[in-house]
């Protein structure tokens, strides 16, 4: 993205190089257009400093840039949004708001968590270090995670209760790892994941299944490397911040 600045100095010379230490750049590095030159007035009365229009490629911050793309893809989507973007250290936080809510998140998060996906990688490719674009709209994801953990919690009440194991609905990889959080210190049930992606579902077992917990988390842990970096040798992308991702950083 190109940028420009106009600067005077009493020679043309002297307007460029303002400009450039104001830049912290070289000469090299910019583009120079005399706006006007330096004149004497009469008997040296009034005379008209030099003006120079530098031009320079400035590079966008981070949080431009994931507003320019999301801006241009809900225009593409015909998706009315605002965006409320908060930048950190580490990680931009973006607040997504609509008419359509639902439209934003999709099936279980599905949507959300695709264009939080793709805004990652287009920002990320083509600059050094890395940062993390956390996408929400609704509050979704804090409710969601209630809502699982909600789930864990009844559903133990029922095994213990009932004094069997129940399986819940299939879920991907981040919300499985909630509800075996959610359990981990449970005393009287424990869990563990059956099934194949993407119906792989969270038993929830009455007593304590040591043997299939501990395998269930490296069976799990083994699958999400393995198919992450498999789509990194499919599609030349890199699945950083995908749900399996963060599963791995969060576990």
């Amino acid at each position: 993205m190109q940028k420009s600045i106009e600067v005077q100095g009493r020679t043309d010379d002297e307007a460029i190089e303002i400009a450039l230490e104001q830049l912290g750049l070289s000469r090299d590095d910019v583009s120079v257009e005399i706006v006007e030159q330096a004149r004497s007035g009469f008997l040296g009365l009034k005379n008209a400093p030099a003006i120079v229009k530098v031009t320079y490629d400035a590079k966008e911050e981070r949080a431009e840039q994931v507003d320019a793309f999301l801006t241009g893809l809900f225009d593409r989507m015909d998706i009315d949004v605002s965006l409320d973007i908060k930048e950190e250290e580490s990680a931009i936080s973006v607040i997504l708001t609509g008419k359509d809510p639902g439209a934003l998140i999709g099936r279980r998060g599905e949507t959300l968590d695709a264009i939080q996906h793709l805004t990652n990688y287009v920002v990320n490719r083509s600059v050094s270090g890395r940062i993390r674009i956390n996408l929400d709209a609704e509050n979704y994801r804090q409710r969601r995670n209630e809502a699982l953990e909600n789930l864990a919690s009844k559903t133990a009440g029922k095994v213990m209760k009932y004094r069997r194991n129940m399986t819940l609905d299939p879920m991907n990889a981040y919300e499985r790892h909630v509800i075996h959080t959610a359990l981990q210190e449970h005393e009287h049930v424990s869990t563990f994941s059956v099934g194949s992606e993407p119906n792989r579902r969270v038993v929830v077992a009455y007593g304590e299944d040591k043997e299939n917990s501990g395998r269930t988390e490296r069976t799990e842990r083994t699958e999400l490397t393995e198919r992450t970096e498999q789509t990194e040798r499919t599609t030349g992308t890199d699945t950083t911040d995908s749900p399996q991702a963060q599963y791995r950083e969060w576990s």
